[in-house]
């Protein structure tokens, strides 16, 4: 069978992903085997998620009606519903569900009524609680099919420390990195010496490494020195595997999707308030404007670099008539140039303009000529990809240590 849950945890509290974790090994308890443990983030752009939308999903064998009842009495154990936008869904289906619903969820908005009439036509066993949304997540979850996989280990508090300040050895964190660099990624930021990946939220999670694989996300794990730790899990998951992306056109756009767009750059990045960098690109007549958060730091500094002119491919997720940009490809380079009033070859001063269209003379002796003086701007800029630090990375988005995309 496999089972789905979403939507159990809040701002305040829990977290989807322990919950699943406890109900892994209470199946085992109940002489089930757990055979996969999925982590499966969704559009991320999705105004009532309550953290960053994920669904969990376990790949189980077992009797389908007592795991049932199990996930069930665990949401109502642990989920949080004193959130107004927590509302959990349980689902248990003998066979997958159409994965397409899976590629409209990470990609796109889902309903409740087209998740419930995917579940009745296969027999699933489901359950919502409050205004049931959490069976969109849940449906998804047993319908993902994932043509690109990364795994993470989440490593749990102990009940008794939820809540209060944790203690995570930085040093050991950034050792760990280190070591395990690029089969790892995301467990510090280098760069802005930052831990990364130790939540601030209230929830039951100490600290969680993401890499290639279980045995590299273990190899780090074993480098880390904490806090006493609770349960521990290894999770399948589509994150860092951009699968959120969408081929999009400027002019094209749709609000709250997230897309990769090709363009020429179109105006001077501006440097608003509050550091946020601004641009626009265009393609066939129309225009979008791109952003570079502060958040994403130095990630500024390249795009502050861009003049018209240059060629680019800009990807993230288009929200409030912007491209929030989560990376950007530069295709090739404009040559921009100063042009000013040539030097006199006798003289050897400057000449100045002699008159629109009538070109430049000297001063001293009179000599004229049409040709300014052309110099072009050396840029330090080069072409390739170029991403935000991972302070500032989505759950979905593919860091470029785990290669180039082809776009």
């Amino acid at each position: 069978m496999l089972i789905g849950i979403d939507d159990t945890d809040s701002p305040q509290g829990m977290c989807t992903t322990y919950l699943g974790a406890v109900l892994v090994r209470r199946l085992i308890r109940e002489h089930m085997q757990v055979k996969e443990a999925r982590l499966v983030r969704l559009n991320p752009n999705v105004t009532w998620k309550t953290r960053g939308n994920a669904a969990v999903m376990f790949d189980v064998e077992g009797d389908p009606g007592r795991a049932f009842e199990i996930s069930c009495a665990l949401v109502e154990e642990l989920a949080d519903f004193s959130c107004e936008n927590t509302n959990p869904g349980v689902v248990v289906v003998d066979r997958q569900i159409d994965p397409a619903f899976y590629q409209k969820a990470v990609t796109d908005f889902c309903t409740t009524e087209e998740a419930v009439a995917l579940l009745d036509v296969a027999g699933a066993r489901y359950k919502g609680w409050k205004n049931r949304r959490g069976l969109i997540g849940a449906t998804a979850a047993v319908a993902s099919e994932l043509a690109d996989k990364t795994s993470e280990i989440l490593v749990y508090r102990v009940p008794s420390a939820f809540g209060t300040p944790r203690s995570v050895d930085r040093e050991s964190l950034f050792a760990a990195e280190a070591a395990t660099f690029p089969h790892t990624w995301d467990t510090v930021d280098p760069v802005n010496d930052v831990v990364v990946c130790v939540p601030h939220t209230p929830d039951p999670v100490l600290f969680g490494i993401r890499g290639e694989s279980p045995q590299w996300v273990m190899a780090a794990r074993q480098q880390i020195r904490s806090e006493k730790t609770g349960i521990e899990q290894i999770w399948v998951t589509n994150q860092g595997t951009d699968a959120h992306l969408l081929p999009g056109t400027c002019g094209h756009l749709a609000g709250n999707l997230s897309y990769y767009v090709h363009g020429t750059v179109a105006s001077a990045p501006e440097t608003k308030e509050g550091g946020h960098v601004s641009f626009a690109i265009q393609d066939g007549g129309f225009s979008v404007r791109c952003m570079a958060y502060e958040p994403t730091k130095n990630f500024r500094q390249l795009i502050r670099q861009l003049v018209p002119g240059d060629k680019v491919v800009a990807v993230g997720s288009f929200k409030k008539e912007s491209i929030n940009l989560e990376k950007i490809r530069i295709v090739s380079l404009a040559r921009p140039a100063i042009t000013r009033p040539p030097l006199c070859s006798a003289c050897n001063k400057r000449m100045t303009s002699d008159g629109r269209g009538k070109g430049y003379k000297c001063k001293k002796c009179d000599a004229r000529t049409l040709e300014p003086d052309t110099q072009e701007i050396v840029r330090m800029l080069e072409p390739g990809w170029y991403e935000v630090p991972p302070t500032s990375r989505r759950h979905l988005a593919k860091p470029l240590c785990r290669g180039e995309p082809g776009w």
